[in-house]
C-alpha cells in the first residue's frame, strides 16, 4: 500500500507505509542518546523500520529501555546486534539473554554466526529456541574479511535459517561494508546478491548497505523495495531520497510523466504560459 509523499505534486516510485513489509530501512546506533533517538525519529521516523543496538552497544548503554519504548511509540522496533548473543551463547547465557530481553521490552532478535564462527546447526537450534518468544533476524556470513564467500553456501544457510523459524534474513557487510556482500573495495558481490534474489523472496531479506553507493546500487536492482540495512543514523533521509528517485544516482526511476499533461499549481505559470505574457505586443 503506497502513500503520498512530502507535499505530493511529484511523481514518485511506488513506497509501501508503516508498518512495511518490504522497502525496510534498518539503521545502526552505535550509541545513540536518548536525545539522539528523539532527533532521528522527528527527522526521519517515518522512514525508520528497525533500529540495530550495534555490537553490544545495549550491554552497556543507559536508557535502553526507555529507547525502546519511545521506538516503539514511533512504529519502530529494536533489535540487539547478534555479535552480543554469540557471546552469550559461547558464555552458556541465552537464557539470562532472553529475560533481558523481555524487561527491556524487545521483540525482535537477531542471530548470528559471523563473529565466534558458530557451527550453522547449532545457530538453528538457538533460531528454533528464540522463535517462540521473540521475532528472529538471523544473519548470514562471516565478519573475517579472509573467509571465502561462496554463493551456494549462503543460499542454504540462509534457507536452512528460514526453516528453522527466521522471519528475516540479514546479508553481512559489516558498518564499513568491505566483507560479505562486497568486495575489500566496497564493489557489490553481484554474482552473490543474484543467487540470493533468485533461490529467496527478496522481500525476506535485509541487505547492508551502509555505503551510499552501494545502497543505489540495491535501489536500482530491487526498486525501492529493497530492504536495506546499517544505515547510518544520518543517511536516513538520503536513502529516502534514492528510493524515491530524488537524487541523481536514482533519477533514473522516476515515472515518465509527459511535460505538456502535467498539472500546474495554482498562481504558478507555466514556462509556455510565462513566454506569452512577457512577449513584446504585435506592433501594427
Amino acid at each position: 500500500m503506497s502513500t503520498q509523499i512530502g507535499p505530493g505534486f511529484l511523481s514518485l516510485p511506488p513506497r509501501s507505509h508503516k508498518p512495511r513489509v518490504d522497502g525496510l530501512t534498518h539503521v545502526l546506533d552505535k550509541g545513540l542518546s536518548m536525545v539522539g533517538l528523539e532527533s532521528l525519529l522527528a527527522a526521519a521516523g517515518d522512514s525508520v523500520d528497525i533500529i540495530k543496538l550495534g555490537w553490544g552497544t545495549a550491554y552497556v548503554s543507559d536508557g535502553v529501555k526507555a529507547k525502546v519504548r519511545v521506538a516503539r511509540a514511533a512504529g519502530v522496533h529494536m533489535c540487539p546486534g547478534g555479535t552480543l548473543l554469540e557471546i552469550c551463547d559461547r558464555q552458556g547465557r541465552v537464557e539470562d539473554y532472553a529475560r533481558w530481553m523481555h524487561r527491556l521490552g524487545i521483540t525482535h532478535v537477531e542471530v548470528s554466526n559471523g563473529a565466534l564462527g558458530m557451527e550453522a546447526s547449532h545457530k538453528r537450534e538457538l533460531i528454533r529456541r528464540l522463535a517462540q518468544e521473540f521475532t528472529v533476524l538471523s544473519e548470514c556470513g562471516s565478519k573475517d574479511p579472509g573467509v571465502d564467500v561462496v554463493a551456494d553456501a549462503w543460499v542454504e544457510e540462509m534457507s536452512g535459517d528460514l526453516e528453522a523459524g527466521a522471519s528475516l534474513l540479514i546479508a553481512e557487510a559489516r558498518e564499513s561494508g568491505t566483507v560479505g556482500l562486497y568486495e575489500p573495495n566496497g564493489e557489490v558481490r553481484a554474482e552473490l546478491v543474484e543467487a540470493i534474489v533468485t533461490a529467496l523472496p527478496p522481500g525476506l531479506v535485509i541487505f547492508e548497505a551502509p555505503r551510499k553507493d552501494q545502497q543505489a546500487w540495491f535501489v536500482r536492482r530491487l526498486g525501492a523495495v529493497a530492504n536495506l540495512g546499517n544505515i547510518p543514523t544520518d543517511e536516513v533521509i538520503a536513502l529516502e531520497t534514492l528510493r524515491l528517485g530524488l537524487r541523481s544516482d536514482t533519477l533514473d526511476l522516476l515515472p515518465d510523466v509527459p511535460l505538456d499533461q502535467g498539472p500546474t499549481s495554482p498562481g504558478i505559470r507555466s514556462d509556455k504560459a510565462t513566454h506569452l505574457t512577457h512577449a513584446r505586443p504585435a506592433t501594427a
